[in-house]
């Protein structure tokens, strides 16, 4: 666990966001949350992680998503040297769309 952002108020964020129960909640309590360029940009983080797990180069990502290099690279470290936050939730996402 990264003790970075680990404290009481972030505990009780996640604990809101671990209570949605939709899609349209989801949307709901996010566009309250976050600015829409909050949103898209969390957005493109998660579809550049996917590609660059798929073997996509930085060029195809870039042109794909409009993501800068900086944060294709960004990204790419938290997938190889980050808590592996990614690697789950890709690797869930990708079980749901085969099973």
């Amino acid at each position: 666990m990264n003790s970075k952002i680990k404290d009481e108020l972030t505990d009780k964020l996640f604990e809101a966001i671990l209570q949605l129960k939709d899609l349209n909640e989801c949307y709901n309590f996010f566009e309250d949350i976050c600015t829409i360029s909050e949103i898209k940009a969390l957005a493109q983080r998660l579809e550049v992680a996917k590609m660059l797990r798929t073997g996509c180069t930085y060029t195809d990502i870039c042109e794909k998503t409009g993501a800068s290099t900086a944060t294709i690279s960004r990204v790419n470290r938290a997938l190889n040297y980050g808590a592996d936050g990614y690697k789950t939730i890709l690797d869930r996402l990708e079980d749901k769309s085969n099973g």
